[in-house]
């Protein structure tokens, strides 16, 4: 992912891609006292537009809240430099955007709050984050359920996209890929299912869309609310609850949702064919409706969710 006629976004500015550094003893490095968001850009039928910008940085702004980051750019000014380095780097494209805030180079130690917070936004192009096995088209990503736990509300604040809260999803995904599934489903301490190690999940039984509360341990992702957003416009019946482990494999459908990953069904889980292994009538229909949105194509929720990028 070298490229020199690349920017990175730096306190302020804007940097070549390689000269983009931070020193080694950087805290954020050694003690995980970072955190993050995902955020896509789209190419539209109106020009390149920034899904969810406004909720992403919001969202950021409360991670670094919960691990008292000052964070001295305001909300309007993090939306504005995200959107000068997407207009920095080759606009025409579709891009992942990756804000970080973080604890910087300084004092040594756990206690990070001596050092200085610094913020930094890069973008590349990431065309599918979650690649399945099988490459059939009409066939879902095959999971399998972690032996790893999801981390616990009384161990680590979970509604915070913290760096930390990551080691934790890793080594359920490397689990699952050294297993050769595609991805890892992870229970909370209570045995219910809570999420993949980077999206969110929702299953489908008798027609009823359900996804897990956020106060059982998932992220509070963008996607996710976002899918049930569609779910309420276009009078799909949804709920949140607590998902078991075994309502999984006796699920109608099944898919996961993410800023990286987009929305993709589940044909298998815990070599369980999930039904008759195929995209499920419900995914593909809230699939084309999120498509229609991010793309803008005559959804109304793209005029409160798209923010287009222009050169100036």
């Amino acid at each position: 992912m070298t490229n020199n006629r690349k920017k990175i976004w730096m306190d302020g500015s804007l940097v070549d891609w390689n000269k983009a550094t931070i020193h080694i003893l950087t805290h954020a490095l050694h003690y995980a006292t970072a955190v993050f968001e995902g955020i896509r850009c789209y190419k539209t039928v109106n020009g390149l537009a920034i899904f969810r910008l406004s909720d992403h940085i919001q969202r950021l702004i409360n991670s670094g809240k919960i691990y008292f980051m000052d964070i001295k750019y305001s909300k309007e000014e993090l939306e504005r430099a995200v959107i000068d380095t997407i207009n920095a780097n080759e606009v025409g494209e579709e891009f992942y955007v990756r804000p970080i805030a973080y604890y910087g180079y300084g004092k040594m130690g756990v206690n990070p709050l001596p050092n200085k917070v610094s913020i930094a936004i890069a973008a590349w192009t990431w065309d599918e984050y979650l690649k399945k096995e099988n490459q059939h088209k009409e066939k879902g990503i095959r999971l399998m359920v972690s032996a790893w736990m999801r981390i616990d509300g009384r161990t680590m604040p979970f509604l915070a996209k913290a760096t930390a809260n990551y080691a934790n999803s890793a080594l359920a995904r490397v689990e699952a890929i050294r297993a050769g599934f595609d991805e890892a489903i992870m229970l909370n301490t209570n045995g219910k299912v809570i999420e993949a190690s980077a999206e969110n999940i929702f299953i489908v039984k008798d027609g009823l869309l359900i996804t897990p509360p956020i106060t059982s341990g998932a992220l509070n992702g963008i996607t996710r609310d976002t899918v049930l957003a569609i779910a309420k416009e276009n009078n799909i019946p949804h709920e949140i609850r607590d998902i078991t482990r075994d309502e999984l494999y006796i699920a109608d459908e099944v898919f996961l949702t993410g800023t990286a990953a987009g929305i993709k069904p589940v044909s298998e889980i815990d070599n369980r064919i999930i039904a008759d292994g195929k995209d499920g009538s419900i995914t593909n229909r809230v699939r084309e409706k999120f498509e229609l949105i991010v793309h803008d194509r005559g959804n109304n929720l793209s005029k409160k969710w798209l923010t287009f990028v222009k050169n100036t």
